[in-house]
């Protein structure tokens, strides 16, 4: 019984996924990194009125040590984090 549903089971999956657009995925996960991001410097003390973007500095992140720029409207920030330890927050601009 269970053959003959798989196929039924992956063509309801497929479909799912074929209906949503792919850079709207990408947008939301984005924009919930930007988010998370300007939460935590705020939370630092530092003034993030309107977050705009976040980009992962591929060059500085590590395995266990991720890097990011944070855009907002009134300033830059670079901010790394390791597991379980408070932020470092550079102002940028």
């Amino acid at each position: 019984m269970m053959r003959r549903c798989l196929p039924a089971f992956l063509l309801l999956g497929v479909t799912a996924f074929a209906t949503v657009p792919f850079g709207a995925t990408v947008h939301a996960a984005s924009q919930a990194a930007v988010d998370d991001i300007a939460a935590q410097i705020r939370i630092q003390g530092f003034a993030c009125e309107k977050p705009l973007r976040a980009v992962k500095d591929k060059r500085r992140s590590r395995a266990d040590h991720e890097v990011w720029v944070l855009k907002c409207s009134n300033a830059t920030y670079r901010f790394s984090r390791y597991p379980d330890m408070a932020a470092k927050v550079e102002v940028l601009q």
